[in-house]
């Protein structure tokens, strides 16, 4: 259910917009769609668990306003991102 250490790195590597970027609105919005595809898998199989189900809902919405943030600021890199990462949105 969670995200490994080596799949984090790997994200991070591929979404860093330079050396070392662990914190900007790219990897944060990766990290958080990885998380939230693994726990909707979670889901298929476990229907009654409301206290991860919350959860999920604080992530998808913590991505929500990051992906608003990132959009606001610089819409290449948000239509770039969503595209990447295949988001609707």
């Amino acid at each position: 259910m969670s995200i490994t250490a080596d799949r984090k790195a790997e994200l991070i590597k591929t979404h860093a917009r330079t050396e070392g970027d662990t914190g900007s609105a790219e990897v944060q919005v990766s990290i958080l769609s990885e998380r939230i595809s693994n726990l909707t898998e979670h889901f298929k199989t476990h229907k009654k668990d409301n206290h991860s189900r919350r959860g999920l809902l604080k992530m998808v919405s913590q991505r929500r306003r990051l992906l608003d943030h990132l959009k606001s600021t610089d819409a290449g890199r948000y239509q770039s991102l969503i595209e990447t990462l295949g988001l609707r949105r």
